[in-house]
């Protein structure tokens, strides 16, 4: 079951907060650091508070939970600038489970979305929160499909999951840098390095520069040539044609 909206649990249910805190991550804890370093008295204190309500209170018996108001202020609270780092740590803070992602990328606006997207490796150890990428890879917007080849896509996508997602960001521009553990999954994937020469095959036949990025991660599969436009005969959905 792929799509977001059909995934198991995703309708909003009362939790009860854990008996103790989760223990931050060291990367969240220097992402604080450095937020409260940028941010002045009067947002530092919205955040605290924010935070606090969050671990004392992450689920609710009314509709909204506190936090997820709290996810919606964060914009005007702290800035544009600093709003995605708020929001990652209301939701550790939380500790949103892949049901609780799910429902908050699913009503959120884009911003929101991309931040459930970069906390989703903090929060869950399992492939239960794929749902969320896989939706973020079905869009066009290019800060969502960044976020959603992270960490948390580099451990859980399948391999047929993974390669569309690297030809996704090759199709939208997205630059490869932002795919987590590209060498590592890349590496001597004769399946990808084909894709690869499809696709460039398909560009160079309809006249279109061949990205800089497709020859990069040519390279890291292994792929003993550069990609020439010779037709292979399949196509870049892994079907002959």
């Amino acid at each position: 079951m792929n799509d977001l909206h059909d995934a198991p649990g995703t309708a909003h249910t009362a939790r009860t907060a854990p008996t103790a805190p989760a223990e931050t991550p060291p990367v969240l804890a220097v992402l604080h650091s450095r937020l409260n370093s940028s941010l002045g008295g009067a947002a530092r204190a919205w955040l605290d508070q924010a935070l606090d309500e969050a671990a004392a209170h992450p689920g609710t018996d009314g509709p909204v939970p506190v936090w997820e108001l709290r996810m919606a202020e964060a914009g005007r609270r702290c800035g544009p600038e600093h709003a995605e780092a708020a929001r990652v740590l209301l939701l550790h803070a939380a500790r949103a489970d892949a049901p609780t992602l799910a429902r908050v990328y699913r009503q959120g606006t884009a911003d929101e979305r991309r931040a459930v997207l970069e906390a989703l490796p903090h929060l869950v150890d399992g492939p239960e929160a794929l749902p969320v990428v896989e939706d973020a890879l079905r869009t066009n917007d290019t800060r969502l499909v960044a976020a959603a080849v992270g960490p948390y896509a580099a451990r859980h996508l399948d391999a047929h999951s993974w390669r569309h997602a690297v030809l996704k960001c090759l199709f939208t521009g997205v630059p490869v840098d932002t795919v987590a553990d590209l060498p590592r999954r890349a590496r001597a994937d004769a399946e990808l390095a084909r894709m690869l020469v499809d696709y460039a095959a398909e560009r160079t036949a309809a006249d279109r520069p061949v990205p800089d990025d497709l020859h990069r991660v040519l390279a890291l599969t292994g792929h003993p040539a550069t990609p020439t436009g010779t037709d292979t005969g399949t196509g870049t959905d892994g079907k002959e044609s």
